[in-house]
């Protein structure tokens, strides 16, 4: 099972656009975005009528317009979000900080954004993720990742125009 992770999207809808097209032809079993994607137009990209996979998401620190996310993706929530994917527990939330020790007790896989730097760390058998930012707005770069399940090998992946 293939997962598809994104963060900082930043209402940059071409980087955005281009992402979830990479994660369809990947054909991802689910979509995490961990957040700041901004505005409602924005996420529209992936709500539940544009993406026929599981969408799993968090608020992020620059999402202000709430309830206008809300009603676009009704599954948003402030986080942590706790999910299990292919028989592992995955736990999510914008910023690394903003997760507690027992947040992370007995996950496979921590997902965060909000520093747009890619993380990937194993510690205790966790996996640390960062995919860094999809908007390209501070490191000129738009990455994504992509997780299988099964493996929990994490690729990296540089999204170009």
């Amino acid at each position: 099972m293939k997962i598809g992770v994104l963060a900082d999207t930043h209402d940059r809808l071409p980087t955005f656009h281009r992402a979830v097209q990479l994660f369809r032809r990947m054909k991802v079993d689910a979509i995490l975005h961990a957040g700041d994607f901004i505005a409602p137009f924005a996420a529209k990209i992936i709500s539940p009528e544009e993406i026929s996979v599981p969408v799993h998401c968090v608020y992020g620190n620059n999402d202000g317009e709430r309830e206008g996310l809300k009603k676009m993706l009704p599954q948003v929530v402030d986080g942590p979000l706790s999910v299990e994917i292919g028989g592992r527990r995955i736990v999510m939330h914008h910023f690394i900080e903003w997760l507690k020790p027992e947040d992370i007790t007995g996950a496979d896989l921590v997902i965060t954004g909000h520093t747009h730097e890619v993380v990937e760390r194993v510690e205790h058998g966790i996996t640390f993720l960062n995919p860094g930012e999809c908007c390209g707005w501070l490191t000129d770069r738009c990455t994504v990742a992509m997780v299988d399940l099964e493996t929990m090998k994490v690729d990296i992946i540089e999204v170009h125009g």
